[in-house]
């Protein structure tokens, strides 16, 4: 065994006199510093993607649906209501906020107006926010950051979910 320790000091002292701690200490920087890059870099992962969302587009539980571009709250249609109705127990504010959402579908664009449905505990469940056009909370009608439950007649009234209504075609 005493040619294995004699290979092995011999190794060790030859990479001691090419390289320097410092030189080592950069060299790892630098694979570690690459390797993390190596998630961003792109990959193949199978056409699946597209289809997926297609199918979501057409589903009202769905945050990729088209109705919902400018939600952004629990969905009612995962609550016990739909996208254009309330859950039981609960009732819809008498303020909204409103958006134009495209349906790839028909290919045309609709206004939406979104409504919160306040009177019963947050719902939970299928959270979607999507902030397609939407607006700072000085410009309300087009924000989707405000508590909409807040206009209604009685004070303290708890959020829901939102719905999704088509008010109109958009020109």
């Amino acid at each position: 065994m005493k040619w294995l320790d004699s290979l092995t000091e011999g190794s060790a002292r030859s990479l001691a006199k090419r390289t320097s701690r410092r030189g080592f200490i950069g060299t790892l920087g630098t694979i570690l510093v690459g390797a993390s890059g190596l998630p961003l870099l792109p990959v193949a992962r199978g056409g699946d993607a597209a289809d997926d969302k297609a199918k979501h587009v057409n589903d009202p539980t769905s945050c990729d649906y088209w109705r919902h571009c400018a939600i952004d709250g629990y969905l009612c249609g995962c609550c016990g209501g739909s996208e254009n109705s309330c859950p039981p127990g609960t009732q819809m504010s008498a303020i909204t906020w409103v958006g134009t959402c495209h349906n790839p579908i028909d290919g045309k664009d609709y206004v939406v107006s979104y409504n919160d449905c306040c009177g019963k505990a947050t719902c939970g469940r299928c959270l979607c926010n999507r902030n397609e056009r939407d607006t700072p909370l000085y410009v309300p009608f087009q924000s989707n950051d405000y508590n909409w439950c807040s206009g209604s007649a009685k004070t303290n009234i708890p959020y829901h979910c939102s719905t999704a209504r088509i008010v109109a075609v958009a020109k």
